[in-house]
């Protein structure tokens, strides 16, 4: 039997160098594996807590499949630093490797990876791809357009304006920071431009091209607006501590779109949990990896329900009263603002 070799290019990102992509930077324990056994290749495309997540929790699917780190899994690592240009060389090598999957997480990464397979009978699975189809992943039915498949992280754009307007009642405008070049940030935005008049907000945004345009876009917008929300946006939130300083000394709050924002310093979110959207690409990929299913027969997956987040010490911190019926059915508070 052909030895399995898995590659994991997860579009966030981890510090790692890009050598380790490439055929020189390949674990020589990889040759060594037996019948049965997989080489993952990770490269993350910006380092924050949700694409960390997501890479433990595929780690975990994987696992609860029976492919498991240590047994019959050899995980390598390479690093885009939030470069599209690093992702393609990323992909382009594993895809020299002649490995036979690669799961890309994050927008940038996932169009990168299925470029480079595209001819290659390599079979790609993404997550945390905010618009598959506004991606060219797949139509607008969810249907694969090719040898792909994987896991959104599509933002509950409705749910998240019901709970700012619980929790602010009086704010008119929302300030959103997006990166103009990620499609799954413009796609966001146009669905909280699309529902805001529904809930009496207004929408201001701000696009920006790189990391260094984040300090003069927060200080612009936040003369504009009542609070700010994020959306899964890689550079801006890579930026969020910088964000959420100038958001503190100006009193204006700042919503989360998933848990570990909320975690760092963002009031409150309807968002993910990128841990179980993780596990839910891993179960996705061990059925390839298995044979149990082929990507260009799979429609992608969301996570169904979100969950309610609040960092109460932030909540403190601005004088905001969480109501009891909205905190009883938060997934997790904290009580502390956390690194």
């Amino acid at each position: 039997m052909k030895k399995k070799v898995l590659a994991v290019i997860l579009g966030a990102a981890m510090t790692v160098s890009l050598a380790a992509c490439g055929s020189s930077g390949r674990d020589s324990s990889a040759s060594e594996n037996g019948e049965g056994s997989y080489t993952i290749g990770i490269s993350q495309f910006a380092e924050h807590g949700s694409l960390d997540n997501c890479r433990e929790g595929f780690i975990q699917g994987l696992a609860e499949e029976g492919i498991v780190e240590g047994e019959n899994l050899t995980i390598e690592e390479g690093n885009a630093a939030s470069d599209a240009g690093t992702a393609r060389q990323i992909s382009d090598g594993f895809v020299s490797d002649g490995v036979d999957l690669i799961c890309a997480i994050a927008t940038p990464s996932a169009e990168a990876a299925y470029v480079s397979a595209m001819n290659a009978d390599i079979p790609v699975v993404y997550t945390a791809v905010t618009d598959p189809a506004a991606a060219k992943l797949a139509d607008e039915e969810g249907t694969p357009v090719g040898n792909v498949t994987g896991t959104s992280d599509e933002l509950p754009v409705k749910e998240q304006l019901e709970m700012i307007r619980a929790i602010l009642p009086d704010a008119e405008k929302i300030g959103i920071m997006y990166t103009t070049s990620e499609v799954n940030s413009v796609s966001a935005l146009e669905t909280y431009k699309e529902l805001a008049g529904d809930y009496g907000f207004t929408i201001v945004e701000s696009g920006v091209t790189q990391t260094a345009d984040i300090s003069l876009a927060a200080d612009s917008l936040l003369s504009e607006v009542d609070c700010l929300t994020n959306l899964t946006d890689n550079t801006v939130v890579n930026s969020l501590a910088t964000i959420l300083d100038k958001a503190n000394e100006q009193n204006i709050p700042v919503f989360g779109s998933e848990i570990e924002q909320v975690r760092k310093g963002c009031l409150a979110a309807e968002g993910l949990d990128y841990i179980e959207l993780g596990k839910q690409t891993g179960r996705m990929a061990a059925k390839i990896l298995k044979g149990e299913a082929e990507a260009s027969e799979m429609n992608y997956e969301t996570i169904t329900e979100p969950g309610f987040y609040v960092n109460l010490a932030v909540a403190e911190q601005f004088g905001i009263t969480i109501d009891d019926a909205l905190l009883s059915t938060a997934v997790e508070s904290f009580d502390s603002i956390g690194e």
